[in-house]
């Protein structure tokens, strides 16, 4: 029962669009907007007009696709078939995008109709991700005016994304590949000033988040020190919320507890906060990690002011690591394009890593992927500039250079270790090097682009992150 409860609440799509109360807000937005047409004044909501029917036809149709969750994966069509409604999907969703970023209501309405009797959300990849675009489509399209704005755009609990989280970073390569590449290079870094650096290195994160890419540098510190020579492991972690970061320090510090050898800090700030009282010692190994961290930035200005901050602070090693996207702030119709190449690959890597009828993938794609498709899709459009900064390798490198920094080339022990990850951890998927072909449908892949100097992780012959790093 709890299986088909957490079920029902996917996409957020609440039952009380038929009870009395939602129809009854419902009456209350007409009966103002006629009130407002009667005073003489312009309702904003006028491209509305006569399309009351179809959007309770489009909530209906969302409504029973939840209830029939299990209808598409008892059908047993075959593959081709499948193929050939996947292509009419997107094909669909496409058509439904242009008359959004149109605003033609009634057709949009239409083909978001057609849109939900056609997708499941325990159906195959490409039927899940036009789900979760087509109810980004549809608070587009409704925008915050309407009393259902809110049921489709509702976020995740704290514990509902950490959950989501956790999973993806359990059963996918996706984080651990960051994560793990960009503490081996922080590592070497700090090898390679063992002689000058007091055995101290203090790592500044911009996105410390919940902590769990740092349990393996203590790890690894703690191999290398002894009693008589600790290691001193400082981490600055920028959060989100002073509860997410005292939940993060607890997690490191009772983890370091385990090893005596390695005397360890956390110090925890506020996201936006400035990079002042910190507490640095002398000749220490100083690294800073940007994982997924520009790209929240809500402006170029903002980005090139924190890169002129670092760039002040003189650190050994800088660790860049971003999605690969060309994802223009100002074009919803290039945006959604992109957005949709890259979630699509994403959701069919989910495929090969977790059974279909996982509570787990259904969390992941709930309560992490999806939130990042409507964050992508309905940011605020009034300000371009509130659009998350997807781009190319290119266009972070230039960025990078322009503000007073050089490429390292990634060590020959990175690339085995990020190789070694996907070995162990794609038990389902094919895994392919270097972008070379095994002779089948690759899996996930390893890039090493730039002469060296970056590597990609890739679902086939799409780019996915990409990990650089910088002095």
């Amino acid at each position: 029962m709890e299986d088909i409860d957490e079920e029902e609440e996917l996409l957020n799509l609440s039952l009380a669009i038929v009870t009395s109360t939602g129809r009854e807000r419902f009456r209350k937005r007409k009966r103002s907007r006629d009130d407002g047409v009667a005073n003489g004044s312009v309702s904003p909501l006028n491209s509305y007009e006569g399309c009351e029917g179809k959007i309770f036809r489009l909530l209906q149709m969302r409504e029973q696709m939840l209830k029939n969750l299990d209808h598409h994966k008892k059908k047993g069509v075959d593959v081709d078939d499948e193929d050939g409604k996947g292509l009419h999907l997107i094909h669909m969703l496409l058509i439904t995008a242009t008359a959004v970023n149109e605003n033609n209501v009634g057709s949009a309405l239409e083909h978001l109709t057609e849109l939900y009797k056609s997708v499941s959300l325990s159906g195959d990849s490409i039927q899940r991700v036009v789900a979760y675009f087509a109810d980004s489509l549809a608070a587009r399209l409704l925008t915050r005016r309407s009393p259902f704005y809110d049921i489709i755009m509702k976020e995740p609990t704290s514990e509902e994304e950490f959950v989501a989280f956790t999973a993806l970073y359990r059963v996918s390569p996706y984080y651990q590949f960051a994560h793990f590449t960009a503490i081996q290079a922080i590592i070497e870094a700090f090898e390679k000033e063992e002689e000058k650096n007091n055995r101290a290195l203090h790592v500044i994160d911009f996105d410390v988040s919940y902590g769990f890419q740092w349990a393996s540098l203590i790890q690894s510190l703690s191999e290398k020190a002894s009693s008589r020579k600790r290691i001193s492991l400082r981490i600055t972690g920028f959060g989100r919320s002073v509860d997410e970061l005292r939940e993060t320090e607890n997690r490191l510090t009772t983890f370091s507890n385990g090893f005596q050898n390695l005397a360890f800090e956390f110090q925890g700030l506020l996201r936006g906060s400035k990079l002042v009282n910190l507490r640095k010692k002398r000749n220490e190994t100083l690294a800073v990690n940007l994982v997924f961290h520009l790209n929240t930035l809500s402006n170029n200005l903002k980005i090139s002011d924190l890169l002129k901050s670092v760039h002040l602070l003189n650190p050994s090693i800088v660790i860049l690591v971003e999605q690969e996207g060309t994802r223009s702030p100002r074009r919803f119709l290039s945006r959604f394009m992109e957005s949709l190449h890259y979630f699509a690959a994403m959701f069919d890597s989910l495929d090969e890593c977790l059974p279909l009828e996982s509570a787990e993938r259904l969390s992941i794609e709930k309560n992490h992927l999806g939130k990042e498709i409507k964050s992508m899709l309905n940011y605020d459009n009034n300000n371009d500039d509130n659009c998350l900064k997807i781009e190319k390798m290119e266009t972070w490198k230039a960025r990078m250079e322009s503000h007073g920094f050089e490429g390292i080339n990634l060590s020959s022990r990175s690339k085995i270790q990020a190789r070694l990850l996907l070995k162990i951890r794609t038990h389902y998927c094919s895994l392919d090097f270097d972008g070379e072909s095994n002779g089948a449908a690759a899996g996930f892949k390893v890039f090493d682009r730039d002469d060296g100097r970056t590597i990609s992780l890739g679902w086939q012959d799409r780019y996915l992150l990409t990990v650089s790093a910088w002095h």
